[in-house]
């Protein structure tokens, strides 16, 4: 079976699907990989490294979607509007596409792939088990944006993160307040004791309070939690707007203590509920700081501004887009081992095989024999129509 990657298309997406560490022998998995010059070279993989572990290297993304039985993406159709539908008159009948498609947001683009002929696998979609956290994309890349909202709210702070005592006197540790507790939240607040902070974290889950706790947090209990604030994948549930409501009211007297907050809450398929309002941030000390991740989803924050800075009283909110492709390196090495632990499961004696009574397979296919197959997408699509 032939796989094959090309150079990624969306506007600064530095990542890329497979990378050389990732390459297991043609004997051993039966796949053999063909790759557009350069595919690699953004993220920090020039080809000769590619080269040295068999990859078949070509001029441009045609010849590899003509020789190729399947193609992994880091963003698909649907999750590239601006340039992904180029692809679509690439895409061969029973071709195998595999990367993020955003299939609960952009069904008529999934619905396009379906009408070529292709096979799509949306990697969003991989089942939180414990058989598939080897798979889970958003896990793997999440870990990069928890990380790098530290980072980026570390830089833009005016002061430091940790107590120092020097001859001047005694400086003071941040005061960090991450919303959110799933992979990016655990992340940034890790990251965030490292750099020396005091950090507080809060999450609709009381589930996670232990988590938060082992990293050296505090845990935040505002007495709004609910405890079916989980669905059964482990994401947090959508709650009504009554909740929300509530729960801004306990949160104001929180964040405005806090000289960092991290947001990082965000429902699947959905636009992320506000959390934080403008009058919370304007409550904030000056030079005070708020990274929202959930910026492109419409963020957790009324203020934010997906892809900008934007002051408000003296607080700076930011609302950073695709923080995974700024740590390119890293984040497609991690991208890359889960898509290769994926083709394992998929190619059997170096051919393509479709298994719908695998669980991990069903959750995540979301086109087959010309049409939308995945009952979530299906929806989605139908509403999205209507």
């Amino acid at each position: 079976m032939i796989v094959g990657f090309c150079k990624e298309t969306f506007p600064g997406e530095t990542r890329v699907a497979m990378v050389p560490s990732a390459i297991v022998a043609v004997a051993k998995s039966g796949i053999e990989y063909v790759m557009e010059t350069g595919a690699g070279g953004p993220a920090g993989y020039p080809d000769a490294q590619y080269q040295e572990k068999g990859v078949r290297i070509v001029a441009d993304r045609a010849q590899v979607f003509g020789a190729a039985d399947a193609v992994i993406q880091v963003r698909s159709v649907g999750a590239n509007p601006a340039k992904g539908r180029d692809d679509l008159e690439l895409i061969k009948r029973g071709q195998v596409i595999i990367g993020h498609c955003d299939p609960l947001t952009a069904g008529d683009a999934c619905q396009a792939v379906a009408q070529r002929g292709g096979i799509l696998f949306a990697m969003e979609l991989i089942p939180r088990t414990t058989r598939a956290q080897s798979m889970d994309v958003l896990s793997s890349q999440a870990t990069i944006a928890g990380y790098k909202a530290v980072l980026l709210a570390a830089e833009a702070l005016p002061r430091i993160f940790p107590m120092l005592t020097t001859a001047a006197g005694t400086i003071k540790p941040a005061r960090v307040l991450i919303i959110g507790a799933g992979v990016a939240g655990l992340q940034a607040i890790a990251t965030a004791r490292r750099l020396g902070a005091i950090v507080s974290a809060y999450d609709v889950r009381p589930a996670v309070k232990e988590q938060i706790e082992s990293l050296g947090a505090k845990f935040i209990v505002l007495g709004v939690e609910a405890s079916a604030s989980e669905d059964k994948g482990g994401y947090a549930k959508a709650m009504d707007e009554d909740f929300y409501r509530r729960q801004r009211e306990a949160m104001s007297a929180v964040v405005r203590e806090q000289d960092v907050v991290i947001t990082t809450a965000a429902i699947p398929g959905k636009k992320a509920p506000v959390l934080v309002t403008r009058d919370m941030v304007v409550g904030m000390a000056p030079g005070s700081v708020l990274v929202d991740l959930a910026a492109e989803r419409g963020g957790n924050c009324d203020a934010t501004e997906a892809g900008r800075n934007v002051q408000v009283g003296g607080a700076t909110v930011m609302g950073p887009l695709n923080l995974p492709a700024t740590v390119p390196y890293h984040a497609s090495a991690m991208y890359a081992k889960n898509i290769a632990t994926f083709l394992k499961l998929l190619v059997k004696d170096g051919a393509f095989h479709l298994n719908l009574e695998d669980d991990i397979v069903k959750e995540t296919l979301v086109a087959n024999g010309g049409e939308l197959v995945h009952a979530r997408v299906k929806e989605a699509a139908g509403a999205a129509a209507a």
